[in-house]
């Protein structure tokens, strides 16, 4: 076992010192998101630092891990991620000031005396948590995901929650005015899923013309990227890097993976198939090859789009930093799973060659 942990040590440290990394020849900052206890992971650190800049934490700034009640906070892991990421001249992506659903918004938020918050108590509450939050990491986190998941996927412009209820998007609005406030030099972020597909592009967009209108300082839009094999959005993709790129606004791939067993099925036909589909977990004994290939070619088709839009992406991060470490072994069922460019040992994969030629084509 011992030897074991060396020679993978050795491996990372390899990588380490090798010329071609992502961190070196991206035309944007490299990020990746980590579990929040990478400070007791010493053998993550070589490949995390060779190949990233920018590091997002999974949970520990999420306000249900920050402020779960009224009565107290819990800055400890929060503290020892920034504290890290400092010690290894990494930048943190806060992630995520105000997310806009309920089962992820702690209740005391929307909850006065038994009865729903007046939108002067939530938009104050709100004002005092930005406040405190950003204000404790005020030059030490580098960006900021204020704004997370508010756009509707049905009918809605904006999901109901207890912040629409109560506020409308004037919430939406208020929270980069407050996040400015507390901290103005850093990069203001709202983050959503599929915004880059029909239908909710134009949702997003409508939005950003009526903060702009307000004045609200938001500098770029978080495109999550969580992708499935042969189901990437590559023309969504690109005309929403397009609609950005007219309206002056900066993009973010904010949480990057390319799923090698697809999961739409999990929802279909008003779940019906998840007792189906919870049985489905066909690489558990390793990816096979052909598939490897595939993902690599979809990877490489990804960020040659990527660098055609490099003035509008300001950094490409992926979601977790390699394969046993991915949130899609777990959802939205239990499998192995492969979607990033490292395995399980942390070597590099088919896709991460290609997409470093696709980066650096001389190399």
């Amino acid at each position: 076992m011992l030897r074991q942990a060396a020679t993978f040590f050795c491996f990372l440290s390899a990588i380490a010192g090798s010329a071609q990394t992502l961190r070196q020849v991206s035309p944007w900052a490299s990020g990746v998101g980590l579990a929040d206890r990478i400070a007791e992971r010493p053998a993550d650190w070589p490949l995390l630092t060779a190949q990233f800049s920018h590091v997002t934490p999974e949970n520990c700034m999420k306000p249900a891990a920050l402020r779960a009640t009224d009565q107290a906070w819990d800055f400890d892991q929060a503290d020892k991620f920034v504290a890290f990421a400092k010690a290894k001249d990494l930048k943190v992506v806060g992630h995520c000031l105000v997310w806009a659903k309920d089962d992820r918004t702690p209740a005391w938020f929307h909850e006065d005396a038994g009865a729903p918050a007046s939108k002067e108590v939530l938009l104050g509450r709100m004002k005092a948590y930005i406040d405190t939050v950003v204000g404790r990491y005020k030059g030490k986190i580098a960006a900021w995901d204020v704004v997370n998941e508010a756009l509707d996927d049905g009918k809605n412009e904006l999901r109901d929650s207890g912040w629409t209820r109560a506020a409308g998007d004037e919430f939406i609005a208020l929270a980069f005015e407050y996040a400015h406030a507390a901290d103005p030099a850093a990069l203001l972020i709202y983050n959503d899923y599929n915004n880059e597909l029909d239908g909710k592009r134009e949702k997003m967009l409508r939005l950003l013309a009526r903060l702009k209108s307000r004045g609200a300082p938001v500098h770029a839009i978080g495109l999550q990227g969580h992708y499935e094999i042969d189901r990437v959005p590559y023309e969504a993709l690109e005309k929403t890097l397009v609609a950005l790129r007219a309206i002056g606004m900066r993009a973010v791939v904010s949480e990057l993976d390319i799923d090698v067993i697809p999961r739409g099925r999990w929802w279909a036909d008003g779940n019906k198939h998840r007792a189906e589909m919870v049985k489905v977990d066909p690489y558990a004994d390793g990816c096979p090859p052909d598939i490897l290939a595939r993902q690599a070619e979809q990877y490489a088709r990804l960020f040659r789009l990527f660098r055609n839009y490099d003035d509008v992406i300001v950094r490409v991060s992926f979601w977790n930093l390699h394969d046993g470490q991915s949130w899609l072994n777990t959802f939205p069922w239990k499998r192995v799973n492969h979607p990033l460019l490292f395995d399980r040992q942390g070597q590099p994969k088919p896709a991460f060659t290609a997409v470093l030629k696709e980066l650096a084509p001389s190399r």
